[in-house]
């Protein structure tokens, strides 16, 4: 008659079953805690990004008034009491920059509205918003 065996050789076929169960908890026990960085990570990024900003604005409009002028339709929220400095651009046709202008704004409102004139150089083709920043 034949031998009955209770297991397989031992290290012909890889490791056992224990082996693979402790790898696996590994595994995940490292996922979790780089899981946890990234999200620690990530909400750091937002929260520094959101909660650095006091002064957000964006361009309504421009319009070309001549070669030496465009005006800009400039919309600033801040909070009521600080004063905002945003930087303002035109750019020409090939993309090069024709004038600059920086904007102080101290109004004592959470919303601005308002037109900025900006001399340029040469025919500006466009307007942009570089940035809005609290003024120092």
């Amino acid at each position: 008659m034949s031998a009955v065996r209770d297991g397989l050789p031992e290290g012909r076929y890889g490791r056992g079953a224990d082996a693979d169960a402790r790898t696996d908890r590994r595994l995940r026990l490292v996922g979790a805690v780089l899981g946890v960085v990234l999200l620690l990570f990530v909400g750091w990024i937002g929260w520094d990004k959101l909660a650095g900003t006091e002064v957000s604005a964006e361009v309504i409009k421009f319009q070309v008034v001549s070669d030496q002028e465009v005006q800009v339709h400039l919309e600033v929220r801040k909070d009521a009491g600080v004063t905002a400095v945003c930087t303002l651009r035109s750019l020409a046709e090939d993309h090069g920059e024709v004038g600059r202008k920086d904007v102080r704004l101290a109004q004592d409102s959470s919303r601005v509205d308002t037109v900025v004139a900006i001399r340029t150089t040469g025919r500006g083709t466009s307007a942009e918003l570089v940035g809005c920043v609290p003024a120092a």
